[in-house]
């Protein structure tokens, strides 16, 4: 099927090739021929020039001796030579004094050329019937002037019969030339439409995918084979597909490996491997055409490589951000996003696609989207990072974050983009405060505990005075309704003394594994008469998985007590319900208890204090302010955490039959204890 697309197009050459030479034959014939006969015409033009001039500078002494025999006989040999009609010299009034005509002379040459006054040479053509005369007039000068004209003419017949001659002889040449070239283009476009047809064939191959066929032929020696060369790590060693001056790095000492191609190339000239495989500008073209396909196929083998591994790379990423909780995002120098992780995408209720293109103003409040313009304008303008904290309201509370934003610079050292990390740091905020709470916990317990000590001994003596005087007096009498004053006042100074000293101990007690909702109820039963009286009611959603924890039984429930009697207290006498309710979490390692209320709730300000020894909400004779203060550090010891949180959030799920309570939103008290039961690394208890 192919046959006859190439004998067609071999044809075409052969029909091109000689059409391109006729053309150029016809082109070229009258041209050359122009040419031609011009270059004879001025030839002749400059031999007639000569011819008079010579004979105008010899007839200087003929006419100044009035010597006419011998200006004859000059004359005469000028009608000796070829193409020379007549010649004839005229004196300076126009008279001829001698001519070669053998007739008489033609008056009509007299007036036909005329050189004029400072003129040299004058040349005209002229008409006799159908002859055409080229009459050239050279003035006879001498110093004092014009002497005469020499008149010479030539035959334009004979310049044409030359000119003639010439393009026939040019015609035949072109002719021969012609037939010769088509022959020979004949020959040679079947030589190289065949090479040819191979190279398109395998362009072919290689348009369709296939880069392993070869076009350049198979024949010649290798360089190892010629050179007889056993170095294996050689690139070019048994190398069959591509001749060695192809391949980079080879470690022939004759090759220059240095410099690009084409310096290689000149030392490989020189090569005997060269000269015998080397071929024209064809084979030339198939071999380049084999390596360029060799590669191609490396180049494409190494672009998918690269491909899969910057998929992967990209999975790697996308995956490292979408699982990292930090929220990472991207912007330009426009500040408009170019992409974000899935933490930040899920914080602003949008997906990546619909983020892309947006700015700060298109996502966050106002406020918080100006803030973050400010701070990203003042990055691209100093080129300085960002690291800092801040807090944002949301949710209806305070998150905490820590913001980390580094400009992104591209190869020319210009700032592209910005790149920002906001991390929760919320939690880790709040174990801040918390610590900070225990220090202040620890260093007024050590203040509480040697004060308690000072006042406990004088407290004692007061008491006891106080009970011995009024054995001494009468009963009803003034003095003792006084004394009685003093020991009841001085019992309540004990307990605070007794509570300070509570405060202010940092050891632990017999701790031991227990059950945690055991403890729990212990305290409700405890309390539940009394709460009752207050028409408070207590109710109970326990987990009934029973979480085993690591603790001291009598210091929690201690705790539990204190959570109770707040509730309690936050009813303000008017009745209400405290619900309890307890929660395992064995993947968390921890177990968490809530104590909530619907009392009349605590203030935001006072929120943040009250873990704060002596800090109390109560009126001055309902509390010392030492009993969440107590339970914050018995829970600490215990390696837990309490916080309160007011009003009770929505989500919190507080019993449907529960009691009206006081209408202010009521409380809750959160505490996480570990899953421990380990006990002391000594293995042995804990003493006071």
């Amino acid at each position: 099927m192919r046959i006859f697309p190439r004998l067609k197009f071999r044809t075409k050459l052969n029909l091109g090739m000689s059409a391109i030479l006729v053309g150029m034959a016809v082109l070229l014939l009258p041209l050359v021929g122009t040419m031609s006969a011009n270059s004879l015409v001025e030839e002749s033009k400059k031999r007639g020039s000569a011819l008079a001039e010579g004979l105008s500078v010899r007839a200087v002494d003929p006419l100044l001796a009035r010597d006419f025999l011998r200006l004859k006989n000059m004359v005469d040999e000028q009608s000796t030579v070829e193409d020379v009609i007549y010649a004839f010299v005229q004196d300076k009034n126009g008279f001829v004094l001698v001519h070669t005509f053998q007739k008489g002379f033609p008056v009509d040459l007299i007036d036909a050329n005329k050189v004029t006054t400072g003129q040299p040479l004058h040349i005209q053509l002229l008409a006799d019937g159908s002859r055409r005369i080229y009459d050239f007039a050279a003035p006879v000068l001498v110093s004092d002037g014009r002497l005469g004209t020499v008149r010479i003419g030539l035959s334009q017949a004979r310049i044409q019969m030359a000119v003639q001659r010439q393009l026939t002889l040019m015609a035949g040449l072109f002719a021969g030339a012609l037939i010769l070239a088509t022959s020979l283009g004949t020959v040679f476009a079947r030589r190289v439409t065949a090479r040819l047809g191979r190279l398109r064939a395998h362009a072919e191959e290689m348009l369709t995918g296939n880069l392993d066929t070869f076009s350049g032929p198979e024949w010649g020696i290798h360089c190892w084979e010629k050179q007889q060369c056993n170095t294996t790590q050689c690139p070019a060693y048994g190398e069959t597909r591509r001749r060695c001056w192809y391949i980079a790095g080879t470690m022939c000492p004759d090759c220059n490996n240095e410099g690009n191609f084409q310096c290689r190339l000149e030392s490989c000239r020189r090569c005997v491997v060269y000269r015998e495989n080397a071929g024209d500008e064809i084979q030339d073209l198939a071999e380049t055409f084999d390596v360029m396909a060799l590669s191609l196929k490396s180049h494409i083998e190494e672009l998918r490589d690269a491909e899969r591994n910057l998929r992967d790379q990209q999975r790697l990423t996308r995956t490292i951000l979408d699982v990292s909780p930090d929220r990472v995002s991207l912007v330009d120098s426009t500040m408009r996003y170019r992409g974000c992780n899935k933490s930040f995408a899920e914080s602003v209720g949008m997906s990546l696609a619909e983020i892309e293109g947006r700015t700060d103003f298109d996502l966050f409040p106002e406020a918080e989207a100006e803030e973050r313009h400010m701070a990203a304008r003042d990055i691209l303008q100093s080129g300085r990072r960002l690291d800092t904290q801040l807090m944002v309201e949301a949710g209806g509370g305070e998150h905490w974050f820590h913001v980390v934003c580094v400009p992104v610079f591209n190869d020319e050292g210009r700032i592209d983009g910005l790149l920002r990390t906001d991390r929760d740091i919320s939690d880790i905020k709040r174990y801040e405060n918390q610590l900070i709470q225990a220090q202040k916990m620890e260093s007024l317990g050590l203040l509480a505990g040697g004060v308690a000590h000072e006042i406990n001994t004088p407290l004692g003596i007061i008491l006891g005075y106080a009970q011995l005087l009024q054995e001494d007096v009468d009963a009803g009498s003034q003095i003792h309704q006084d004394l009685a004053i003093i020991e009841k006042q001085t019992q309540v100074c004990k307990k605070i003394v007794a509570d300070l000293l509570g405060f202010s101990r940092q050891t632990q007690s017999a701790k031991r594994a227990m059950c945690f909702n055991n403890s729990v109820m212990e305290a409700v039963s405890l309390v539940r008469h009394t709460l009752e009286l207050d028409k408070v009611e207590i109710i109970t959603q326990l987990d009934d998985r029973y979480p085993i924890i690591y603790g001291d039984p009598e210091k929690l429930k201690q705790v539990w007590i204190n959570l109770l009697t707040n509730a309690r207290d936050a009813m303000a006498g008017l009745g209400g319900t405290i619900f309890i309710r307890t929660r395992l979490d064995t993947p968390g390692g921890i177990v968490s208890l809530w104590v909530a209320d619907n009392g009349s709730g605590i203030a935001e300000e006072a929120l943040k204090k009250i873990f704060d020894p002596f800090y109390s909400t109560k009126a001055v004779d309902k509390g010392t302010g030492l009993g969440l203060s107590v339970s914050f550090g018995i829970i600490e010891d215990h390696g837990g955490d309490i916080r309160a949180d007011s009003p009770v959030p929505e989500d919190f799920g507080f019993p449907a039959n529960a009691k009206s309570g006081a209408g202010g939103g009521g409380t809750v008290f959160e505490v996480n204890l570990p899953l421990d039961h380990e006990g002391p690394e000594s293995g042995e208890p804990e003493k006071e």
